[in-house]
């Protein structure tokens, strides 16, 4: 490409002559210049010739005499670029003090000193000297304030110092951040606990492809939780949970996060009502195990609701937890045992274990409560669970049918 432009200037410049030369042909001119006691009187063609050869000779010396200098500079350029690949690869390495040295001399080319500081500040700060690190930095803050915002705070994240990584990417000379900064500063605010401003960022990700989207996706959702959860009062909730695109507003975990947060705050019928339209939506078994674990009130609503779904869901653990735990809370610990039995028998975890070492504790059963929360410990631990003492496999099989039967309200009850 470079050959073919400089052929066609070459040809450009032979035309532009051939024509001057035709012209003049026709009409040498005269060039006639007086000073003083000398005189000069030539034609046209032959002063422009001289101008020329003149031109042509002070560019060659010119050259010639700058081509030590060309030559000692060319000899820098490429010493400091070699000073800048072998630092970084030190880096990289781990050779912290080697490639810190290395890259901070190759700083001293104007060309390569912007990477070459950012890298001699990762080397400091791999060494531990913080004070170094910000030296290295410091002479970019005023000529290249997004890279030196973008570098500060990585180190200061890598030094789980988040506020500081903040502080310098919020920088107005640092303004606008590119992808990278826009990604840090997100990071920054998670750390911060501010996952709901983080989410606020995912518009500004996506536009300039800071990160991958199955990535963007992963953090969409967990920054949605997190930002649930960080919500100071009810109307910061409710705004968080509708700006919420549908798909999350049925997630788990987003569920969850709104529901417990909402019971925290008090606010029982949207913590009952998410989760309930959650599973109405889609059955998920740790939301049912949260739905009777929800420090509200409401028992008898959400034993009717949690009745409707075992229809359904017959042998999921988690319900049948929560229909436990709710039957606990109304003081009918017969039913509430008998139930985690079943949950027990569907797989239930530690977590059943434990109610059910709580309900032998209300009751007074103190041998057979420990024994549960024996077997709570063993189950978190992967092994096998122990019988309790007193109770035979006929007592439990009667524990595990007698929830068959139903009053006329279509709940639960024990065989007399």
């Amino acid at each position: 490409m470079n050959l073919f432009r400089s052929l066609l200037f070459w040809i450009i410049l032979a035309l532009a002559g051939a024509l001057v030369a035709q012209l003049l042909a026709q009409d040498p001119g005269e060039v006639i210049v007086n000073f003083s006691d000398w005189s000069y009187r030539k034609s046209l063609s032959y002063t422009l010739l001289l101008l020329i050869v003149g031109v042509m000779v002070v560019w060659v010396a010119w050259r010639v005499l700058s081509a030590p200098f060309v030559i000692l500079r060319r000899r820098r350029k490429k010493a400091a670029r070699v000073r800048l690949i072998d630092g970084l690869e030190a880096v990289h390495q781990g050779h912290w003090s080697r490639g810190e040295k290395l890259l901070d001399d190759a700083a001293r080319d104007r060309e390569v000193a912007t990477v070459a500081r950012i890298g001699a500040a990762h080397a400091a700060s791999g060494r531990g000297d913080l004070q170094a690190s910000r030296k290295h930095l410091a002479p970019l803050l005023e000529q290249h304030a997004a890279a030196h915002a973008v570098a500060s705070a990585e180190l200061a994240l890598a030094e789980a110092r988040p506020a500081d990584a903040l502080a310098a990417l919020d920088a107005p000379a640092a303004q606008p951040l590119p992808p990278r900064g826009l990604a840090l500063r997100a990071d920054a605010l998670v750390a911060l606990g501010r996952a709901g401003d983080a989410y606020g960022l995912l518009g500004a990700l996506r536009q300039q492809q800071a990160l991958p989207a199955a990535r963007l996706e992963a953090l969409e959702a967990r920054w949605a939780e997190a930002g649930l959860r960080e919500a100071s009062d009810a109307n910061v909730l409710a705004d968080r949970w509708e700006a919420l695109p549908k798909p999350l507003r049925s997630d788990p975990a987003a569920v969850a996060a709104y529901a417990e947060r909402a019971a925290a705050l008090r606010w029982e019928d949207a913590a009952a009502r998410s989760v309930e339209q959650a599973l109405d939506a889609r059955w998920n078994d740790a939301l049912a195990r949260l739905y009777g674990r929800l420090p509200i009130g409401r028992i008898d609503e959400r034993l009717g609701h949690a009745e409707r779904w075992l229809q359904a869901h017959p042998a999921s653990p988690g319900l049948l937890l929560s229909l436990a735990r709710l039957h606990r809370s109304k003081g009918q610990w017969s039913q509430a045992e008998a139930y985690l039995h079943r949950a027990l028998a569907q797989g239930g975890n530690a977590e059943a274990w434990e109610e059910l070492g709580h309900g032998f504790t209300q009751a007074g059963e103190d041998t057979r409560a420990r024994q549960c929360y024996q077997n709570a410990l063993r189950v978190g631990r992967g092994e096998a669970p122990v019988d309790i003492p007193g109770r035979d496999l006929k007592q439990k099989i009667y524990d595990q049918a007698a929830i068959e039967e139903r009053d006329e309200h279509g709940l639960p009850r024990l065989r007399e």
